[in-house]
């Protein structure tokens, strides 16, 4: 049955976790939502207005689902996987969106380097290979990548041909493909960029700061924001911004940007028209600027007015995933309850208990819980951050084995 005529409706591909805000902040909008997911329990399926079951790949069943509602528009977050359904759906009805062949270049991390190379976007050499012998001249050490995956899944560091062999086929786990993509490793500070892309404007909304896990995994284990970068870094990012929005042909989204810079410049790693996770978009961005970019996305969605600077403010934001000691956990001070009432704590999780085992981090999948920060500086953040961390990694004993 379709919803009543007085509201808007608007479809959101996935209703897992990463989904949950972007639903909030439609249903805060008035909107009604409708969600759809190939999971019978997605664990926000309950929050939608309507929930429907139905494949990743079932563009007909997609289809049926946009009639039977009346559907206004549609939105996702903080995934690439129904990138090219979505733009499918967007043509047949008129939606405001990208182009299939965007949605392509974007979840296929070769033709994406591709795009950077014909484009002029400065990127790390790189080519598909299904052996190691194929690595041919690419210097070591390399970054194998699955080609259709994120959330740092199958992504590897390698410094020999036995490495690269074994990381491969750790790689093709993760992937439909039977090739995958290798680059030389870029070293370097790394950063995202979250932009907008509307009424033929590209635009920056900020600016985020990263750190990862040791090699040979790529985990992000922190973001900080506003990423501590000079005005100048800033401004040849914008203009770099805008050449990867031209030669992706980026309009009627947002984008999450992937870079690293060094003594030889800025080289961009990959990029997406989607709202970053780790709650950058979600949490971070609203917190530092005052600018909630899925209200900007919903907006861009439904045709109807884009504003990033009513309500700007110049703040700064952070998270932080626990990295823990390999091992079990042998206890856990009470007083660990006490962490979200510490001076600046905007939120925390810890996904750990009395005997579970602390594995590893190789994906943003397997990591244990986070808290979220806000304050008036970087340097504020930086210092909180490393603070709070060593607190709290010191309410947790680990048995190691």
């Amino acid at each position: 049955m379709k919803p009543s005529m007085d509201k808007k409706i608007i479809l959101v591909f996935g209703v897992g976790e990463l989904q949950r805000s972007i639903i909030c902040r439609a249903k805060l909008m008035g909107l009604y939502t409708i969600g759809i997911d190939p999971c019978a329990d997605a664990v926000c399926k309950d929050e939608v207005d309507a929930f429907e079951i139905v494949g990743g790949q079932d563009f007909e069943g997609t289809c049926a689902v946009v009639e039977k509602y009346g559907v206004n528009a549609l939105v996702t977050a903080a995934t690439d996987k129904p990138l090219v359904m979505m733009a499918r759906v967007a043509e047949r009805y008129g939606f405001p969106f990208y182009s299939i062949e965007t949605a392509q270049w974007s979840t296929d991390k070769y033709q994406m380097k591709q795009r950077f190379l014909e484009g002029g976007v400065p990127c790390a050499r790189g080519r598909l290979i299904a052996k190691a012998e194929e690595a041919g001249d690419l210097h070591y050490p390399l970054i194998v990548k699955p080609r259709d995956n994120s959330g740092s899944r199958g992504v590897k560091l390698c410094r020999n041909k036995e490495e690269l062999q074994e990381a491969l086929q750790e790689a093709l786990q993760y992937s439909h493909f039977n090739t995958v993509l290798v680059e030389e490793y870029i070293v370097g500070q790394e950063f995202s960029i979250e932009g907008l892309h509307y009424e033929g404007k590209n635009e920056v909304i900020q600016f985020t700061e990263k750190t990862t896990t040791e090699f040979p995994y790529n985990v992000e284990l922190a973001h900080k924001q506003p990423a501590n970068l000079t005005e100048e870094q800033k401004n040849e990012i914008r203009v770099l911004v805008s050449k990867i929005a031209n030669c992706m042909h980026f309009e009627n989204c947002p984008s999450h940007t992937e870079l690293k810079i060094n003594e030889r410049g800025i080289f961009v790693i990959e990029t997406s028209p989607r709202l970053g996770g780790d709650y950058i978009t979600s949490i971070l961005v609203p917190l530092s600027t005052g600018i909630n970019v899925e209200d900007q996305l919903l907006s861009i969605a439904l045709g109807e007015k884009v504003d990033t600077q009513a309500g700007r403010v110049d703040r700064a934001s952070g998270v932080c995933f626990f990295c823990l000691s390999e091992g079990v956990v042998k206890s856990i001070d009470p007083k660990i309850e006490e962490v979200v009432s510490w001076p600046g704590v905007y939120s925390f999780e810890l996904k750990l208990k009395k005997g579970d085992a602390v594995h590893q981090i190789t994906s943003s999948l397997n990591r244990y819980g986070e808290f979220i920060i806000v304050g008036e500086s970087y340097d504020e953040i930086f210092r909180t951050m490393k603070h709070y961390s060593n607190r709290i990694n010191g309410l947790i004993e680990i048995q190691t084995l």
